[in-house]
């Protein structure tokens, strides 16, 4: 008795936070466009676009009616449609004695049902959700620290993922008291798939890193491993660094990743560097050349996904490399913590209630 209280209590005082708290109509029309986004293809789209409101909603209803019956079990599609039909036809109007009299029982019959697909539904979903939840887990385990400690260089690692699970790699490993390794990669896709490539491909670097002195050499044999053991049409991205503490130079070898950002101390040019080669797993047998970078006191380097120029906003504008080449030079003088604040808080700013498309993962270093 003391159970069924609790748990009615708990009910009651969380719909009334809802109520009070919970951005309903806001939530609304986010979910509604995430439904538009997922289910309705840009021919749809088009043809929606054309229509009047009330015909663009009677077809938004049918389409989304179709879409749901496709999607579900046989079993679970036949009592849909069974509870739909005791619904509909339930609500016949009756004329007795002048009056309207409709038939409750068959309408809470075909709620019922309903209800019952919904429950269903959901447990699937609840079940896929621990497991993603598990696998969360696993890559917070993974993720080094956000701040390693290097002499001589300040260093900040981010990662977010658009999903429960991402398809980023950001890595840092110490090979040695004075040499220092950092990897970011980006798999393509995003979501599971993507986690699982990139669970592989940390597991590929991290086992393979300590038997290569040379930069090219490693990468040339990640790519061959990544062809034989990947899914055909996957490739990853990659940029890989080693540090030395008392040294100023970064030696790097980049695989298909966006050229790293460089801005000078007092100087607000932010120069492009690091040389790009096939990503892996496009092409067998690639080659790959290592560069090296040398860094004077307050030079600063941005590694950076993609996740963060191709944040959209809700008009479908991309945030771009000209935002963050603004944000950077603005704000090169602060430490790379600061720096990668400073971008995420531009990149929040302009994609405002749009959904997250993609992961944003960052590694910046400062030589102090």
């Amino acid at each position: 008795m003391n159970s069924r209280k609790t748990d009615q209590e708990r009910l009651g005082r969380t719909l009334r936070d809802d109520v009070l708290h919970g951005k309903i109509l806001e939530s609304l029309r986010l979910d509604f466009r995430e439904l538009k986004d997922f289910y309705i293809d840009g021919e749809k789209k088009d043809r929606l676009a054309q229509m009047g409101w009330l015909k663009r909603t009677l077809y938004l209803i049918w389409w989304y009616i179709k879409i749901l019956l496709l999607r579900l079990s046989p079993a679970r599609r036949i009592l849909l449609v069974i509870g739909m039909f005791f619904i509909v036809t339930s609500g016949n109007i009756q004329w007795q004695s002048g009056a309207v009299r409709t038939n409750p029982e068959t309408y809470l019959l075909g709620g019922a049902i309903i209800v019952f697909v919904l429950m269903l539904e959901l447990k699937d979903k609840l079940l896929a959700r621990s497991e993603l939840e598990a696998g969360r887990s696993v890559q917070y385990a993974l993720m080094p620290p956000q701040r390693p400690n290097i002499a001589n260089w300040d260093v900040w690692l981010y990662s977010e993922p658009a999903n429960d699970v991402g398809g980023d790699l950001v890595d840092y490993i110490q090979l040695d008291d004075q040499c220092h390794a950092l990897a970011l990669g980006d798999v393509a896709g995003k979501g599971l798939r993507a986690a699982l490539l990139m669970s592989k491909l940390q597991a590929t670097i991290r086992a393979l890193v300590p038997g290569y002195s040379s930069l090219a050499d490693l990468m040339a044999h990640m790519n061959n491993i990544f062809i034989r053991d990947s899914l055909r049409s996957i490739f990853a991205s990659l940029v890989y660094m080693e540090i030395k503490s008392h040294t100023k130079d970064i030696k790097m070898v980049n695989a298909g990743h966006m050229p790293l950002l460089l801005v000078r101390k007092n100087n607000e040019i932010v120069e492009q560097v690091g040389k790009q080669a096939p990503a892996l797993g496009i092409i067998s047998d690639a080659v790959y050349s290592e560069s090296t970078l040398e860094m004077e006191k307050g030079d600063t380097l941005i590694a950076y996904s993609d996740g963060i120029t191709e944040a959209r906003n809700d008009g479908g504008m991309f945030f771009g490399e000209g935002r963050l080449l603004t944000t950077i030079k603005h704000n090169a003088h602060l430490s790379p913590e600061q720096i990668g604040q400073k971008i995420l808080k531009e990149v929040a700013w302009f994609r405002g209630d749009a959904k997250i498309y993609d992961d944003i993962s960052m590694i910046i270093v400062k030589r102090i």
